[in-house]
């Protein structure tokens, strides 16, 4: 078995077992910390340029197959685990996780201590790192130099939206999915509500999103710094007030700002299953999917037209805000799960149900 270093910009170097892609691949390294799911994670857009971390020790039992990707190539630079399965075994497997990510081209990495990892980005946050085989030519000292004059990526959502538009037909409301890094576990919870969809690239001008008079607009999740995506806020801003808007996750954070409001960067994230989350309106607290490295700032809020709605139990970060005048809601984490518990499913029920009320008011006032 071939050996394979992880060496991060504060210069910790581990050294474990390579399994995927033989190449050398630099990313941003994160941890996720949930027991399944592994191959959502694997495919979710919104990891777009980083290495990732799994904290549950054991992964790959149950392989990889055909029904739950949500997304067709995947964005990771890295996949970092305890320990791999060689054997998955369950009745849907196609593929075991090295024979999937080597088919893909990404490296991985087993065998580290994926608890001093964890504890790192913990206390440090969120650092880069390389991916690299274990020879004599390594230099470490060169390779750190280089990962820290490294600027952070900011074009995240460019290299994760679709190149144009697409419809997913349905015979119900319709739908335009502004595609910021899209899970399609967003688009199958639209299309078992019988909604006719067009899914647009980040960076559709308002004019051309209003001309397929939607009866609703639907802002996805997606990768990086909600501020490096100045045209989707701009597109964002021109649509507030026409029509009714539900925002997930990276549309949530690009809503926000394009109400006025501001955001920053987690120390280490919220990524992982079992996030609790408390509605402000109803006492009710969710079990949440989560995955972003940014909030929106609570105290932003004050200056805007928007209502704090959801907050995150474990540090009391923004999770979810409404608009004080028009039909328009956004959390911060992912009432689709895919991978993760299905507590807030019902956040697809109210977005229909939004869009039926202004429908009936349209037809009133005609």
């Amino acid at each position: 078995m071939k050996k394979r270093l992880l060496i991060l910009e504060d210069g910790t170097v581990f050294t474990g077992t390579a399994f995927g892609s033989e190449r050398a691949s630099q990313g941003e390294v994160v941890f996720t910390t949930g027991m399944t799911g592994y191959q959502e994670t694997i495919s979710d857009p919104s990891f777009y340029g980083q290495i990732v971390t799994l904290t549950y020790p054991l992964i790959g039992n149950y392989g990889i197959n055909r029904d739950d990707f949500e997304s067709i190539t995947p964005a990771i630079r890295g996949f970092v685990v305890r320990e791999l399965a060689k054997t998955p075994s369950n009745f849907r497997c196609d593929l075991t996780v090295d024979e999937y990510l080597t088919s893909k081209d990404i490296p991985g990495i087993e065998g580290i201590d994926t608890r001093k990892l964890t504890r790192i980005i913990r206390s440090k946050g969120s650092v880069k790192a390389i991916l690299t085989a274990a020879d004599e030519e390594v230099n470490v000292e060169e390779i750190v130099a280089k990962l820290q004059a490294t600027p952070a990526i900011t074009h995240h959502v460019r290299e994760v939206t679709p190149k144009a538009a697409y419809p997913s037909p349905g015979r119900g409301k319709r739908v335009v999915l502004i595609d910021y890094g899209m899970k399609h576990g967003i688009l199958r919870e639209l299309n078992k509500r019988d909604c006719d969809v067009l899914v647009v690239p980040y960076n559709t001008p308002a004019a051309e999103i209003l001309a397929w008079h939607p009866d609703g607009i639907m802002l996805s999740n997606g990768p990086g710094n909600p501020e490096d995506v100045a045209e989707g806020i701009e597109t964002v801003r021109n649509l507030i007030g026409k029509v009714p808007m539900f925002g997930i996750c990276l549309g949530h954070q690009i809503f926000s700002l394009a109400s006025g409001a501001k955001s920053f960067k987690l120390p280490f994230g919220h990524r992982g299953g079992n996030h609790p989350v408390k509605d402000l309106r109803t006492g009710r607290t969710d079990l949440t999917s989560q995955n972003h490295g940014y909030a929106i700032d609570i105290e932003s809020l004050k200056d805007t037209d928007l209502e704090l709605t959801h907050v995150a139990l474990n540090d009391g970060t923004c999770e979810g805000v409404r608009h004080k005048k028009y039909p328009i809601f956004t959390v911060q984490y992912h009432p689709e799960a895919s991978p993760g518990p299905e507590d807030s499913n019902h956040l697809f029920d109210e977005f229909i149900e939004m869009m039926e009320v202004e429908a009936g008011k349209g037809k009133q006032h005609a």
